[in-house]
């Protein structure tokens, strides 16, 4: 039995937390909200997933010092605009034989780093991973078959944590294409926000499979050109999470894209989304690499500027179908 603190009360980390202690380890939450905290202690229950009921010794903190105390595991699954804070406000509570497992997606806007970069910097006597893949929030909580990545940079990391999360229904693959594996989870938001809009636009199936495999594609050139395994990109961290995230009806970019199409501005999509859209965060952070690198991405380019220029769908859209004519590859 492991000591495991889960660092965020959002709906991926109470999925989480229910599936370690599923698994027979020790259990504690952490929350920044106090309504969210009372609402675990006394109802039992998680206000984003009010399906789920709470194992009655589950215990979720304000404090980060109280919920830091004997973790030897650490699940860092607040919003990704949060991690620097929060990694600073628990860095004094933090000792040498921890690992820190990144549950989160995205990349910082203004460093381009992924955020295992920013544990490693931030708190570089930690073991780091990332945790990625398909799977929601909601069906991880309801034992619903769901296969996801654990990645390392030592492989000994990743099979230790691989043992850990494993479950009859939770099956755990191992990486040590950590980058690799936390990119693809990053840039596949903002692919699931095109196939939003798309939707939103009224556009079918056919537009969809397109802007998944030329999305793949994308995200495949920028991955590989700053240092990724190409065959990350063809995994469950890549193309897997690309199609769950642009084709559930869980998925809170797709839906920010929906609102977006039907001609929602960005920030009024995110308000009725109601929680955070870590595509529309990752934006700055791709955009950004593709213009230092020089890459052909033309889905992410035309989606930051509908985002963050104001760009009309219908005219992004233009832009895609007549781009020069060309090979596929």
């Amino acid at each position: 039995m492991k000591n495991i603190a889960v660092i965020g009360s959002g709906s991926w980390g109470i999925a989480l937390a229910l599936l370690l202690h599923r698994n027979g380890h020790h259990i504690k939450i952490w929350s920044y909200s106090a309504d969210e905290a009372r609402s675990i202690n006394e109802d039992k229950k998680c206000l984003l997933l009010p399906g789920v009921d709470m194992p009655e010794d589950f215990v979720c903190y304000t404090s980060l010092e109280e919920t830091m105390k004997g973790a030897e595991i650490v699940l860092m699954v607040t919003p990704s605009s949060a991690i620097r804070t929060t990694l600073n406000n628990l860095k004094p509570f933090v000792t040498e034989n921890q690992t820190f497992v990144l549950c989160s997606k995205g990349m910082e806007p203004d460093t381009q780093k992924v955020y295992t970069d920013v544990i490693s910097e931030i708190l570089p006597e930690v073991k780091v991973a990332a945790l990625s893949g398909p799977s929601h929030a909601e069906e991880v909580s309801q034992n619903i078959p769901t296969a996801v990545v654990i990645a390392a940079n030592e492989e000994e990391t990743a099979n230790e944590l691989q043992n850990i999360f494993s479950s009859d229904t939770f099956r755990v693959y191992t990486s040590t294409d950590l980058y690799g594996v936390e990119l693809g989870g990053s840039l596949k938001n903002i692919i699931a926000l095109s196939c939003g809009i798309a939707v939103g636009l009224g556009y079918g199936d056919n537009t969809i499979a397109a802007l998944i495999t030329r999305g793949l594609l994308e995200i495949s050139r920028l991955g590989t050109i700053t240092g990724a395994k190409q065959e990350t990109f063809y995994g469950l961290t890549g193309l897997g999470d690309l199609f769950v995230t642009c084709a559930s009806k869980h998925s809170r970019n797709r839906k920010c894209g929906i609102l977006i199409g039907q001609g929602k501005s960005a920030e009024e999509a995110k308000a009725e989304v109601g929680m955070v859209v870590e595509g529309i965060s990752a934006l700055e952070g791709a955009y950004a690499m593709i213009q230092k690198h020089q890459v052909y991405a033309p889905i992410i380019s035309e989606v930051y500027d509908v985002v963050k220029n104001g760009k009309s769908p219908q005219e992004a859209t233009l832009n895609l179908v007549t781009k020069g004519k060309k090979a596929e590859f």
